[in-house]
């Protein structure tokens, strides 16, 4: 066996701020990573370029775009065209879940990263979750995340046989947003290439939604300059 050779790592990655910290934290640890993209059907499908813009910076060879059908579950505003996305929400601290929740996303999206995981032999899955500054989702907690571990390795023929120890690593779990933003400059991941919005409008990021106001903030927190032109710009 070539000793010289990287390990593998499956990175679920949308192209967003959070999931271009964590696959240059992925290269950074010396992993060889296969990104996993998802179109959805998701209301900021634009996401999808993004993505493979990132994917040419870092001049990597493979990435693996799923497309699924969320049509019949619906139930999100991210997917159900009948339901708005919320604006201006002054307070955003996780205390409730939002309708921009996609039922179980996570769970199908590491689901899915698993079964890659699993075909290429490599043991580490990365996913940019974080529960500090997040919108309440359930999917993304860190007990949820050590729970989907184990049941990766108890549901993998990889796992039971023992060839293969999954590993769930989420290095942005208990960071803040502003520390993100610092920790993704720092490290040098094209933050002008990524996308947040979940509303895009002309083009452009809406600036009111959610994840456009923790952007936002986490930016000014930080006191580096946000590369993203918004709709709403004030």
């Amino acid at each position: 066996m070539d000793k010289t050779k990287k390990k593998k790592a499956v990175v679920l990655f949308s192209g967003g701020l959070d999931s271009t910290a964590t696959l240059k934290i992925a290269l950074d640890e010396g992993f060889e990573p296969i990104p996993v993209t998802f179109f959805y059907n998701q209301r900021h499908k634009t996401e999808i370029k993004h993505a493979k813009d990132i994917i040419n910076f870092f001049n990597l060879k493979e990435h693996i775009i799923i497309n699924l059908d969320f049509g019949g579950i619906k139930g999100s505003a991210l997917t159900d065209a009948d339901i708005n996305v919320p604006k201006n929400r002054i307070k955003i601290d996780g205390g409730d879940i939002p309708v921009t929740y996609v039922p179980a996303r996570n769970t199908i999206f590491l689901s899915y990263a698993l079964a890659v995981a699993e075909v290429n032999k490599a043991s580490d899955i990365f996913i940019g979750a974080n529960y500090i500054d997040y919108s309440g989702y359930p999917d993304c907690r860190p007990e949820y995340l050590a729970s989907f571990e184990k049941t990766a390795n108890l549901a993998t023929k990889a796992g039971v046989t023992g060839e293969i120890s999954f590993k769930i690593n989420a290095p942005l779990l208990k960071l803040t947003k502003k520390d993100i933003i610092i920790k993704a400059f720092e490290i040098g991941a094209p933050l002008e290439l990524t996308h947040s919005c979940y509303d895009p409008i002309e083009g452009l990021a809406c600036g009111v939604c959610d994840s456009c106001i923790l952007r936002r903030r986490g930016f000014e927190e930080a006191g580096i300059k946000d590369p993203t032109k918004y709709y709403v710009s004030d």
